[in-house]
């Protein structure tokens, strides 16, 4: 019999079971339309306020070092029933206990480092952890490319773990945690087969044959005064007029100005480098005269007392030095190149580290910086910040909030 038909029996014999039937399903159908629409809501909520502000890199690494712990979770299941020998609920609840300890370094180690910006005693936990939990759940594979695969599956969440940490203290911070002395770059840079600088391979070559122009030079003059015999002098000169005939033909010495001025200076290093050891240079740790210059007089001092953007005032002497419209232009074409460079590197840098890093007066800097913060793309750094970090922008940024209460000058509280 047809399913229809079956359905239609059913009804007519059972009037009352049918009426019953669907009545519970219509209410299951409104309670699970109200169910999905609430979690739907829940994971919209959540997805744009935790996965849309974030960096794509950040999500798909969230997501690899995901895959990556569940493989390790996997092979600590079989750990703890074939080596163990857990079963049932206790198999259920401790064969992910390493995990969980995994997980949790790792949260204390973020929260760290946006506090203090160093992992801390978390972050060697979360290898140390890792690495147990890759050899505990190697050790229970039935070949080699089992194992390896069981000890790589964990490492590769780590690393993640550690990228992503990385980059957001880069990113809070604005530099990179270490400097590292053997790089690809500077290995090839030490046998000579790449340059420091963005020279061109024809500045190369040109700087290389007037360097040999010099020190042949150096040579025949140094064997000249020493008395050499006829026979060495005659080589080194031959050597000097090679060298020469060399650079004029590959370099253009001889109607090149800024190359002949290049080889002068060199001339002139290599030819006084005995007057070196008569020099008389500064001690810079000496203490300065406190006497002014009889010639000069001293210039009087001005203390202004001024408030870089947050609660600290701060003292600046200044000479009272005027500054000409010209200067004043190129100092704020200056600092404002400064800025720009920083915000590339996303970084908001305070007033004081504007007037510093190009001498503009504190009162100038702070007013340009309460203009430029507001341009979209520092205004972006500065809410993603706060949305992301919570840190606020008080002048001093990035900055975090203290709880307690602040100490008057004298060290009693507020209240007492």
């Amino acid at each position: 019999m047809p399913l229809i038909d079956e359905i239609a029996t059913y009804v007519s014999d059972q009037p009352v079971r049918t009426v019953i039937i669907c009545v519970v399903g219509l209410i299951l159908a409104v309670l699970a339309y109200f169910v999905l629409r609430t979690v739907t809501r829940v994971a919209t909520g959540l997805f744009h306020r935790y996965v849309a502000p974030r960096p794509v890199e950040d999500i798909l690494t969230i997501v690899a070092a995901s895959i990556a712990t569940g493989v390790s979770a996997q092979g600590m299941w079989k750990f703890a029933g074939d080596v163990l020998g857990f079963d049932g609920p206790l198999r259920l609840l401790l064969f992910a206990f390493i995990e969980v300890a995994v997980i949790t370094s790792a949260v204390r180690a973020r929260r760290n480092m946006r506090e203090n910006f160093s992992a801390g005693i978390d972050g060697v936990a979360v290898w140390a952890l890792t690495c147990l939990t890759a050899v505990l759940s190697s050790m229970d594979a039935r070949s080699v490319a089992e194992a390896v695969f069981r000890l790589a599956a964990p490492l590769v969440a780590a690393w993640l773990w550690e990228r992503g940490m990385a980059i957001e203290r880069h990113r809070i911070t604005g530099r990179s945690r270490i400097n590292w002395r053997l790089t690809p770059e500077r290995m090839l840079v030490r046998i000579g087969l790449a340059e420091v600088g963005d020279r061109t391979a024809g500045e190369v070559d040109a700087h290389r044959r007037l360097t040999r122009v010099a020190l042949a030079a150096k040579k025949a003059r140094a064997l000249r005064e020493a008395g050499a015999s006829d026979r060495k002098m005659r080589a080194a000169l031959a050597k000097l007029d090679r060298e020469m005939d060399r650079a004029v033909e590959h370099t253009g010495l001889a109607v090149d100005q800024a190359r002949q001025e290049a080889l002068l200076s060199q001339i002139g290093a290599l030819y006084n480098t005995s007057a070196l050891i008569d020099l008389s240079p500064p001690v810079p740790w000496a203490p300065e005269s406190e006497e002014p210059s009889p010639a000069l007089p001293a210039a009087p001092r001005v203390t202004v007392a001024v408030d870089d953007d947050d609660d600290e005032a701060e003292v600046v002497e200044g000479t009272g030095v005027a500054v000409d419209p010209a200067q004043r232009a190129a100092l704020m074409r200056a600092a404002r190149e400064y800025w720009d460079k920083q915000i590339e590197r996303r970084f908001v840098p305070r007033a004081a580290d504007i007037a510093h890093e190009t001498g503009i007066p504190l009162a100038t800097a702070r007013e340009c910086r309460a203009l430029w913060k507001l341009e979209p793309r520092a205004h972006a750094l500065i809410e993603a910040a706060q949305s992301e970090h919570g840190l606020i922008d008080t002048g001093t940024f990035p900055a975090i909030e203290v709880p307690e209460p602040a100490l008057t000058v004298n060290g009693s509280g507020p209240g007492h």
